[in-house]
């Protein structure tokens, strides 16, 4: 049962290395270097076919020239919009590893047809040309299947977590295939031709399919043998769509700034190929494309591996997106002004413009391919996740070809107005000019480009501010200058008080220093309770710049509680601070709430007989009959820590009758950091009328309270009530230091502790909670501990079988196979909290919603989405467990034989011994009724068990164990009497005094 090693052991240390330099898990490296050779050989092929295709469509002879490809994008985006809804449909209708095989098989035999069709002269080689303009049509779906294929299927291998890690090195293949086609493509042309690089092209694309093909069967619970039917309408999270004000703000540059690169890029590249067509022959550009992409290919791997990532954490994202359209803007001016021979005369307009198209082409593709696609993703996590996918469907599904087709459609008009203008010119000069003012069209959109990602940066921080609540909030890549300007920009605009809250927190979070500078000024416009919040941010560090207003709030008579800090701020501020000037505020007819106040800052900062006067003061409120009186003054308690007023009355206060007096008193424990009264803030914990209270406090402390958190939540004695208290307190602070405590414990627990455990992981924001917890654990201890439940599940099988059998009719037998389909529950569901470690939470909330229906409808929704969703290796079983729903009774689930094969025992007692003996993964109830039903079959129990569970921290437990041994051996039972006269439970005590009169007086 007990798991032998929770990570794989690297027989290979200099693999394990390796993983860690790519910063990959040891369970993620085989799919991602399979993934990684999959999409390099694919690239390849697509490469070669791209290079062939497009010597073939710029040739004189039997081609079309670089006029054409306005044309071309027109086509092709209708095209590609096609065929996205042929993918759709496809994975709706077809089981995913057969809609992957037709896309290769799709992308690699259209080719062989093409070889063929370029050599067909028929029609005075009409047909020919047909076929090399449908080839360039087709280059284009190539692309977008293949992106497709790639994206599906590594989201299928990874989840959310993983393919943040993998994708990157799976991506970089696309590199690896532009050095390693570029390089090879001049020596194959020399050997096979033009042509026939189209039927390697297609060889290239079946191997990489074949690589593909072994993934999927590899991998076979990641790729469902159904189809894919659309399950997003049981997820509740998807159905509010209401687009904000704020969020129209940054969906409408975003939408531009994918426009404008994909606009970008089609001018840069018919302006480029317009320029190979005018300076070499087919053979010369297909030998160029190839040494081209070469080289471009070995800078994309040095900049994606060794600048893109440095380049982003320290410009920032949106400097880092703004770095190619400034790059194109100022490359196209300075060819315009090349171009107007201000600087080298030497060189002509066609040089100049030829030399430009290839720059301009260099530096797009390398910057577009490697820091643009880097972070690409990031510009959409601002975004709810309830729109991120529909919307970056629109963007990147159907606002970028349509743009490919209003571009082509566009080119073909400027053509057509160059050509009206200048019909007198020369083709040379006709070609000049329209190079010329494509440059400069570069340069216009280039700049429009930029201005897009200035507003995306602006829009974005305003969105974090939005999602400061919902717990969105990241600082990673965020200019916190800018960010703390839309938070003061928000704070302004702001009508809603819940809003304002959560501004003014987040500014005390991101600049607490410089706070009194934005809050002070804005303190007469705030309500009492805002005002109150910022005065008590302001005075973590107060500015006798603001003293003035301050005063004019003052003057203004807010509530007394407001009053009492302004009036706190002001003495601060003030450096020769006369106590004389206070002393009239101790008169007990002045509210308590500023005579603490006064007190206490006239015994920091007043002289040694002032200072017993103020304490006088204070010892009155403590002292107070008025609950009110003493809550006040165990709040105003001085911050000197070795202040004998305060470890004169804090013992006392802790007794308190005043659920309010002790709330406020543990507050001050933690303020103070009186350590030697830390225990009185566990002690808080176990009382419902302080327990707020003291978790407020615990967590207030932070990191130096985690030396108790984890004594306590280590003490097996303590009550799972209290364990599971101290760490939620725990998983509230959450420093590495108490998160690896949690996680460490989740290993070693069993049953109940387990499911808290992972309740409190589960509920943490994912970076907090999740992503550490799969860090220390990995993939592989996740479906250990999945497996390890499993085998308790077996367990609980074979014990509802042989004990249903049984021919009693007593309660005790009904209660414990009772118990035992509450076990079963139980496993269930700690097995679904595993699952959320790594997968959608709302898709498996989804999932156990559909499969705790009577409906049999609904429980087949639950388990269709299971089916396209694990890929655990205990996924179809999981399906069989859940085939008829989860209400399924225990005694009824055969399919458990596969796990833990059911061989009967000797007797029902040794099934009952044999349960008690697996007691670390049964609910202290079913632990209970074994006793009782023990006791009343008259079955013995091991000895060992019997003195363990009479140590067990639930009382009824006890009262169970206790009850068995007064039948079972009473003389046993009276010598471990004395062991519990002071046990902490009423009906245990009561049950300890009563066994001992009933077994003295038969003794």
């Amino acid at each position: 049962m007990k798991s032998q090693t929770l990570r794989p052991r690297n027989k290979n240390d200099w693999t394990r290395k390796l993983l860690q330099t790519f910063n990959l898990r040891p369970e993620e490296g085989e799919r991602t270097l399979l993934m990684f050779g999959f999409y390099t050989a694919t690239s390849v092929g697509l490469l070669w076919m791209e290079q062939t295709t497009t010597a073939l469509f710029l040739a004189d002879e039997g081609g079309f020239g670089a006029s054409w490809l306005p044309i071309i994008y027109i086509v092709s985006a209708v095209l590609g919009s096609g065929l996205g809804f042929l993918y759709s449909w496809m994975q709706n209708n077809w089981a995913l590893p057969r809609v992957l095989m037709f896309i290769v098989l799709l992308m690699a035999l259209p080719l062989i047809l093409f070889r063929a069709g370029v050599d067909l002269q028929y029609f005075d080689g009409l047909l020919a040309l047909i076929t090399v303009f449908i080839l360039r049509l087709w280059m284009d779906a190539e692309d977008i299947l293949n992106d497709l294929n790639s994206q599906v299927a590594a989201n299928q291998l990874f989840n959310i977590r993983e393919i943040k890690r993998a994708y990157p090195i799976i991506s970089s293949g696309l590199l690896v295939g532009d050095v390693i086609s570029g390089f090879s493509l001049p020596l194959f042309l020399r050997f096979v031709g033009l042509e026939n690089m189209l039927v390697a092209a297609a060889g290239m694309i079946l191997v990489g399919g074949g690589m593909l093909f072994y993934l999927t069967q590899r991998y076979k619970q990641a790729f469902p043998d159904t189809p894919v039917k659309d399950l997003e309408d049981l997820e509740s999270s998807f159905t509010n769509r209401k687009i904000t004000s704020s969020l129209k703000k940054y969906i409408v540059p975003l939408f531009l700034f994918f426009v404008m690169g994909e606009v970008l890029y089609l001018l840069v590249e018919v302006q480029y190929l317009g320029e190979l067509e005018i300076h070499f022959d087919a053979d010369e550009i297909a030998g160029f494309l190839g040494l081209f992409a070469g080289i471009l290919g070995l800078f994309e791997l040095l900049t994606q591996w060794f600048v893109s990532s440095r380049a982003v954490e320290r410009l920032g994202v949106f400097v880092a997106a703004m770095f190619l359209p400034v790059s194109l803007s100022f490359l196209g001016l300075v060819t315009i002004l090349l171009d107007k021979r201000l600087f080298f005369a030497a060189f002509d307009s066609a040089q100049i413009l030829f030399f430009s198209a290839i720059t301009l082409r260099f530096f797009d593709e390398l910057l577009r391919y490697t820091l643009i696609a880097g972070i690409e993703p990031f510009l959409f996590q601002p975004l709810p996740s309830e729109i991120r996918s529909s919307i970056q469907t629109w963007v990147q599904g159907i606002a970028e070809p349509f743009t490919t087709g209003v571009t082509g459609a566009g080119l073909l008009g400027a053509i057509a107005v160059i050509n009206v203008i200048f019909k007198d010119a020369s083709d040379e000069t006709l070609r000049q000019i329209q190079g010329s003012i494509f440059v400069g069209a570069i340069v216009f959109f280039s700049i429009i480009w930029a201005t897009s990602a200035w507003f995306l940066r602006s829009s974005y921080v305003n969105l974090l501010v939005q999602g400061a609540e919902q717990g969105r909030l990241g600082f990673n890549n965020v200019d916190l200058n800018a960010f703390k300007r839309a938070v003061v920009q928000a704070l302004e605009e702001r009508k809603t008080e819940s809003d304002r809250r959560s501004c003014i927190q987040l500014l005390d979070r991101i600049d607490p220093m410089n706070l009194s500078e934005v809050l002070a000024p804005m303190l007469h416009q705030f309500t009492p309770s805002l005002q109150r919040q910022s005065l008590e941010s302001m005075l973590r560090s107060p500015n006798p710049t603001y003293r003035t207003q301050v005063q004019n709030l003052i003057e203004q008579k807010p509530p007394l509680d407001v009053l009492a800090l302004a009036l706190r701020y002001l003495w601060l501020c003030e450096p020769n601070l006369d106590a004389q000037t206070l002393k009239p505020y101790l008169n007990e007819r002045v509210d308590p709430l500023v005579r603490s106040t006064a007190a206490n800052l006239i015994i920091q900062r007043g002289s040694t007989m002032e200072q017993r006067e103020a304490t006088y003061a204070l010892e009155e409120m403590l002292n107070s009959s008025k609950e009110r009186e003493r809550t006040i003054g165990v709040q105003a308690l001085p911050d000197a820590v070795h202040s004998t007023l305060v470890h004169t009355y804090i013992p006392e206060l802790l007794q308190d009758e005043s659920a309010k007096v002790r709330c406020a008193l543990l507050g001050v424990i933690a303020e103070k950091k009186l350590s030697e009264y830390y225990g009185s803030l566990v002690k808080g914990l176990y009382f419902s009328s302080t327990r707020e209270a003291a978790k407020t406090a615990l967590t207030s402390l932070g990191n130096e309270a985690a030396p108790l958190l984890i004594t306590v939540s280590e003490d097996l004695r303590q009550s799972e009530f209290t364990r599971q208290q101290v760490w939620s307190v725990m998983a509230d602070i959450g420093t590495p230091e108490l998160m690896n405590a949690l996680i460490q414990r989740l290993l070693g627990s069993w049953g109940i502790d387990r499911r808290n455990l992972l309740r409190i992981i589960i509920k943490m924001p994912v970076e907090q909670g999740i992503e550490p917890a799969l860090e220390q654990l990995g993939r592989t201890g996740v479906e250990t501990l999945i497996e390890q439940e499993l085998l308790a599940l077996g367990q609980l099988y074979g014990a509802s079988q042989e004990l249903g059998q049984l021919q009693s009719e007593g309660e005790e037998l009904k209660l414990l196979l009772g118990a035992l389909e509450g076990a079963k529950e139980d496993v269930f569901e700690r097995c679904f909290l595993l699952m959320k470690l790594l997968y959608s939470l709302s898709a498996m909330q989804a999932a156990i919603l559909n499969l705790n229906s009577d409906s049999q409808s609904s429980i087949a929704l639950g388990l269709e989405i299971l089916d396209n969703m694990l890929d655990l290796p205990q996924k179809r079983l999981f399906l069989e467990l859940f085939d008829t729903g989860m209400k399924t009774p225990l005694k009824k689930l055969t399919v458990l034989e596969e796990v833990v094969p059911y061989v009967p025992m000797a007797s029902p007692g040794d099934r009952l011994r044999h349960l008690v003996s697996l007691r670390h993964f049964l609910s202290p109830w079913c632990l209970a009724c074994c006793f009782h039903l023990a006791r009343a079959q008259h079955w013995s129990v091991r000895q060992e068990a019997v003195l363990v569970c009479l140590q067990h921290p639930n009382s009824f437990v006890r009262e169970a164990v206790l009850a068995y041994l007064k039948e079972a051996s009473p003389r046993i039972c009276l010598e471990l009497l004395p062991t519990l006269r002071n046990d902490p439970n009423s009906i245990v005590h009561a049950q300890v005094e009563q066994l001992s009169l009933e077994l003295g007086a038969l003794g």
